[in-house]
């Protein structure tokens, strides 16, 4: 059912905006470790990849896999949404997400309603659930990102995210310090990445290397 609701709603974006001029692009990146919330999702390296397709009036639709050691090994995200802006330096974001895992049992799939406002280099958003990952009930996820720029060729991320949901064991703080660069097309992506918890497959202290390509 959840399947359907997606791509009804998915249809329904590119419907009205077949007639508008879109945008296409893509991305491929293979990372060390592939963490989600703060969670290992991969038990080693991922790879990882998607498409979007944007159109000029702020619609997007999209897709994301990567590779997993659970479920049957493969994600399949799908997602649509509207993007805009409320002044030259405030914008927002708005869409629909569901989580998709082909090769394992439906019930660990979900869906989620997300939101964002940036303000310059700062972004905060939430994302909203009414039956969170494997049938465990509903979830909010709250998170604050900001960005810095350390000279023409290096940035610098910081993240802060809060779960609550109504299974505490879903419920856990995350957070990430990220050094990024481009070099030879390629980009290079260094974070280092902890959590509130201990032990299981919350992060410890972790280190994630990724690199990435745009298509």
């Amino acid at each position: 059912m959840k399947a359907i609701k997606t791509a009804i709603f998915a249809a329904t974006l590119m419907s009205g905006a077949s007639a508008m001029a879109a945008e296409v692009s893509g991305n491929v990146a293979l990372g060390s470790e592939y963490f989600f919330r703060g969670i290992d999702q991969s038990g080693g390296e991922a790879l990882s990849g998607g498409f979007d397709v944007a159109f000029d009036s702020g619609f997007y639709v999209g897709t994301w896999a990567s590779s997993i050691d659970f479920s049957g090994g493969l994600e399949l995200d799908y997602y649509a949404g509207y993007g805009g802006s409320f002044s030259d330096s405030v914008s927002y974001d708005v869409g629909y997400l569901y989580y998709g895992y082909p090769q394992g049992p439906t019930t660990e799939e979900f869906e989620e309603f997300y939101g964002s406002v940036s303000f310059a280099d700062a972004t905060i958003g939430f994302a909203l659930s009414d039956d969170y990952y494997a049938s465990t009930g509903s979830s909010t996820y709250i998170y604050l990102d900001y960005g810095v720029s350390l000279s023409e060729d290096f940035s610098l991320g910081f993240h802060y995210g809060t779960m609550s949901a109504d299974d505490p064991a879903n419920e856990a703080d995350d957070y990430s310090v990220s050094l990024s660069t481009e070099a030879a097309g390629l980009g290079f992506d260094l974070s280092w990445i902890d959590s509130s918890e201990d032990g299981g497959l919350y992060a410890d202290n972790e280190f994630v290397l990724t690199i990435s390509k745009s298509l």
